[in-house]
Parts: structure tokens; sequence; C-alpha cells
């Protein structure tokens, strides 16, 4: 297919869209990616050896993901989540993206993203996911308490999108999960400054993983299921 159109901001407006302005601004949206381009996009998804979020780099991508990605981060697409978030002027901040495609049990420790983040955006693309409540995306009231969801968990299956304002309240994590967990992640930050800062320290951090994976998994599963960290 078209690359062309595969994140369209129109898709937002879908009657099955859930926006939330409370406690914090978030949203939830289904169906953002067309059916038809699953296979291209599985096939063009990075294959990082380790596990974790990484910076994005268009090395390890093929076309139809560098295609997804600069619509993920065009200025268009952030004037409408921008609209209904409440957030002005969305797109005049930078962008930092970072796509995983596996976790360890370490990662979903509950947390409010940092204050260098005015909002960030998700958008899954695993084929399928096991029955299981582990790994799915919870917006929580609480730091303290998984369990404490504001709306029902989301599945990081194909096309499924949430985004939120960072704000000092704006917890969210998941259940530990090891495993096959595909997302791109669009933060627009405060400054060039803290993108640069955070792709540093993201590149680092993968080429860490890439000796010490091992321990990054055994020292992980041992997290508790509402661990939690403040940004």
């Amino acid at each position: 297919m078209n690359t062309a159109a595969l994140l369209d901001p129109a898709r937002l407006d879908r009657s099955d869209t859930e926006v939330h302005l409370e406690p914090f601004p978030f949203m939830i949206a289904h169906g953002q990616l067309p059916d038809e381009a699953r296979e291209m996009l599985d096939r063009d998804f990075p294959r990082y050896a380790s596990a974790g979020f990484f910076p994005y780099d268009p090395a390890d991508c093929g076309p139809s993901i560098r295609a997804l990605v600069e619509q993920f981060t065009a200025p268009a697409f952030a004037r409408a989540i921008g609209r209904k978030l409440g957030i002005a002027d969305l797109e005049r901040y930078p962008t930092l993206v970072t796509i995983c495609r596996s976790l360890n049990k370490r990662h979903g420790t509950i947390h409010t993203d940092s204050r260098s983040k005015i909002a960030t955006a998700l958008l899954y693309l695993n084929p399928q996911w096991p029955d299981t409540s582990e790994g799915c995306l919870r917006f929580l009231s609480r730091i303290d308490d998984i369990d404490a969801m504001l709306v029902p968990e989301l599945k990081p299956l194909y096309g499924e999108f949430a985004v939120f304002k960072r704000c000092d309240n704006s917890f969210h994590g998941h259940l530990p999960y090891a495993g096959e967990r595909r997302v791109i992640q669009v933060a627009w930050l405060t400054s060039e400054d803290e993108k640069q800062r955070k792709t540093q320290r993201g590149r680092f951090a993968r080429a860490l993983k890439s000796v010490l994976g091992a321990l990054d998994r055994r020292f992980g599963a041992k997290r508790d299921r509402s661990a939690a960290h403040p940004d």
C-alpha cells in the first residue's frame, strides 16, 4: 500500500476515541493504523537485540516505519493532539522518538514522565497479545497502586494509541511483562537541549544493555507489581 496515509489525524475523531481531562489530560484511540499496512510494518519494524526503549535511528528501520515516524512527528498530528488535550502550540516543541520491540519485567513501573516532557504518545504494533493483563497500559489515580485504574487498561495491539499531557499526577505504568511489546513513542520536549541529552543517554543505555542484558533481566524479574519512580 501507499505509505502516505499510515497515520491520519482524522482517525483521532473516531466515535470510540476517549478524551479525559481529569485528573490529567489523556486520550485513548483505537484503529489508528490501516489493516492493509500490517504486513509491511511488521517486516520493517526494528529488530533490537536488547529489551527496552531506544532512540529512533532510521538505519534500524525499513521504509514503512520511517514513513510512520515522519507522520507521527508531523505538525498536523501534534496540532490534532493539542486540540484534544488542551495543549496550545504542541507542534512547536521538539520531538523525541523512541522505539521498543521487547521488554523485561523491570520495565513499566508507575511514573509520571519527566518534567522535560510536554506530552507523550504511544502507538502500539503488536500483532497479537496473550490473555493477560501483564504489559497492558494503565492510567492511574495513584503512584503506589497499579490497580487504581482511571479507565480500563489498554492492550498493546496493532493500531492502539494513547497520549497524555505530562503533569505531576500523570501516573501510568503496567504490570511486569517479559516478551515482545512493540511500540513507537513520541515525546514533545521543552527544549532541543533536553532532546540531545535524552538521545545521548538512550544510546548509551542501548550499548550497555547489549553487554549487561542478562543482568537487566535477572534483577528486573524481582520488581514489585506496584513499583514506582517519580518521573
